[in-house]
């Protein structure tokens, strides 16, 4: 007994550290792959980090600061080798609608996002999630996709001064062109150039056969490795030319500049902040100038884990729940399983609660919000990694670089990170997808048109547009099913879905049309057999228009009723309530009684 018992303490503790199901296992094998897989990520997600720190309006070094806590948090919670947690993109977008390029702001917003999406996973709220469908996801992300690429446009030119507000933004960087400087336009497009070439060299290599000769297999492995670190290549290259230029005298480029040397102090975060006039603005005042934010970041947070983690899962040939991601730690894992190297991969519904405590703890190096990246992580399979160990080497590459090569970064040129964050982009603008909906359903690009427009304004409200006009919709549907009325000498009305309050005043009208307000009146049949519950409202407009059909001396039989719903009708008492099993036997004792009426 005391032995079961052991068992099932260790598989509770396994629950919560999943790193006690893969280290035991561990071995030199998987040291090597996590080691290249890790430096590999390292490479890409220190320039990417320097340059969505641009996106969010902050200086480079807090990317950095976001980019390794979810490494080493990843490693002792995580279940699947595969992801990666950090800043991408989106959220640094997201952030910087919010932050208004302060810091302090930024490190609060990343507490709180964190102790909502921990909240959020308490309480069981992932269905939240459902109600962003598709449409909405592609075109909040093509939206964002543009604007910031159109952002880093500005850089590209050398360009100053330029207002935040996309359509602002697009005017001023048109009117600005004759202002461009000639050495960042320069470098920008030679930037552009080298990682587009990189890119499609990568994108063309077909698989190599074990067979192929040794050489074919060397320089293979030369072109995607160059490939994959691109990003570092690029900015390396930049600084070395911008370095170059500063030492001789010649300011050809817009540099980064100055930036804070050294690791980030662990402290707790700031809950209060005084300004340079000495006001103290107080986490009140914070929080609620973060207003919308608290709500729209956690759930994009979430939003983009999931997608993550269903697209590795549809790659992997495993199953993931929208609702799992969100689930507290301690419950037990899901069954759904991966097979990598002889060792079973269970993928746990627990994700986003780690890409939370990455935020909580994000907040303690002065983080700003992260989630899963899907470039990164994409990298990380690619490269062959065998375990969430991988996030370490990439943590301890982010921490090298803030500890002895923050002086460098005073040098990086500004168009080279637009460059990489154009590129990074660039392929979440999907052409597409308007034309799949158009084939499939072309009253699905309604949501995705609004998304996508309304997001040009504020990204936040594309969002939001997008989810009212997916729910109005839906609450159509389910407001009006259609009914098919057939006439087999009585009436037969069949819903092709269920009896929700909303439906009681438009299934009312449909009797009273075809039945009731016709001379003479005539039964019906109500094919009860897509009702699988009843509320209130349904029960007391049944019971009016049963007394109207009373009135008129005329029948109506439910045909097919569940045993649920039967009961509950059972229990209201309705007036002249009958009902049969089948909707052939309804129309049978409703037709033998009409027979029988016009007998007497």
């Amino acid at each position: 007994m005391e032995r079961v018992t052991g068992i099932r303490w260790y598989a509770a503790l396994r629950s919560c550290f999943p790193i006690l199901s893969w280290l035991p296992r561990y071995n030199l094998t998987w040291l090597k792959m996590d080691l290249i897989a890790g430096l590999t990520v390292g490479l890409t997600a220190v320039p990417q980090a320097l340059a969505y720190a641009e996106v969010a309006g902050l200086p480079v070094q807090y990317g950095l600061y976001s980019a390794f806590m979810g490494g080493f948090i990843y490693c002792v919670f995580g279940t699947s080798k595969d992801i990666t947690l950090g800043p991408t993109a989106i959220m640094s977008l997201l952030c910087s609608a919010y932050i208004g390029g302060d810091p302090v702001f930024a490190v609060v917003l990343t507490l709180l996002c964190g102790v909502i999406q921990a909240g959020m996973a308490l309480l069981r709220l992932g269905f939240l999630l459902d109600f962003i469908s598709y449409p909405v996801i592609k075109g909040f992300t093509c939206a964002a996709a543009v604007t910031i690429g159109f952002g880093q446009v500005k850089n590209i030119l050398g360009l100053t001064e330029i207002p935040q507000q996309f359509f602002l933004q697009v005017y001023y960087t048109f009117h600005k062109i004759p202002e461009a400087r000639a050495g960042d336009v320069i470098l920008g497009l030679c930037c552009l150039f080298f990682l587009l070439t990189l890119t499609l060299m990568k994108n063309s290599l077909g698989s190599c056969e074990d067979e192929a000769p040794l050489f074919i297999r060397s320089a293979r492995w030369l072109v995607w490795s160059l490939a994959t670190i691109r990003n570092a290549l690029v900015v390396i290259a930049a600084t070395a030319v911008a370095y170059s230029a500063e030492v001789n005298g010649h300011h050809f480029f817009s540099l980064t500049g100055k930036t804070a040397k050294g690791l980030p102090p662990f402290k707790a975060p700031p809950l209060s902040e005084t300004v340079a006039n000495g006001t103290v603005i107080t986490f009140s005042d914070i929080a609620m100038d973060l207003g919308g934010g608290l709500a729209v970041i956690p759930l994009m947070g979430v939003l983009e884990s999931i997608a993550i983690a269903k697209a590795f899962a549809s790659k992997n040939n495993y199953r993931i729940d929208a609702n799992q991601e969100l689930f507290a730690i301690g419950e037990r894992f899901s069954s759904f399983t991966m097979f990598h190297q002889s060792v079973n991969w269970s993928i746990s519904h627990h994700n986003d609660v780690f890409a939370g405590l990455t935020n909580i703890m994000g907040s303690f190096v002065s983080a700003y919000p992260v989630t899963g990246s899907f470039g990164r992580t994409a990298v990380n399979s690619q490269t062959g990694v065998c375990s969430p160990a991988g996030g370490i080497v990439t943590g301890v590459i982010v921490l090298l670089s803030l500890a002895f090569l923050m002086p460098l970064f005073f040098y990086i040129p500004k168009a080279s990170l637009a460059a990489v964050i154009i590129c990074a982009v660039s392929p979440m603008i999907d052409f597409r997808v308007p034309v799949q909906l158009w084939r499939v359903k072309r009253l699905d690009l309604l949501p995705f048109l609004v998304t996508f427009l309304v997001s040009f304004w504020e990204v936040q409200y594309g969002i939001v547009g997008g989810v009212l006009v997916s729910g109005f919709m839906l609450l159509y549907i389910v407001a009006r099913p259609k009914v098919k009325v057939s006439d087999h000498g009585v009436l037969l009305l069949e819903p092709d879905s269920g009896l929700n309050f909303p439906v009681t005043e438009h299934l009312s009208r449909l009797v009273f049309r075809h039945a009731l307000h016709v001379s003479p009146p005539r039964c019906l049949v109500l094919d009860c057999s897509h009702v699988s519950s009843v509320d209130f409202t349904v029960v007391h407009e049944l019971t009016e228009l049963l007394k109207q059909i009373e009135l008129r001396r005329v029948s109506m039989i439910f045909a097919g009723l569940k045993p649920s719903v039967l009961k509950v009708l059972l229990m209201a008492d309705l007036p002249g309530f009958r009902h049969t099993d089948r909707v052939d036997e309804a129309l049978q004792l409703l037709t033998s009684i009409g027979h029988y009426q016009q007998q007497f």
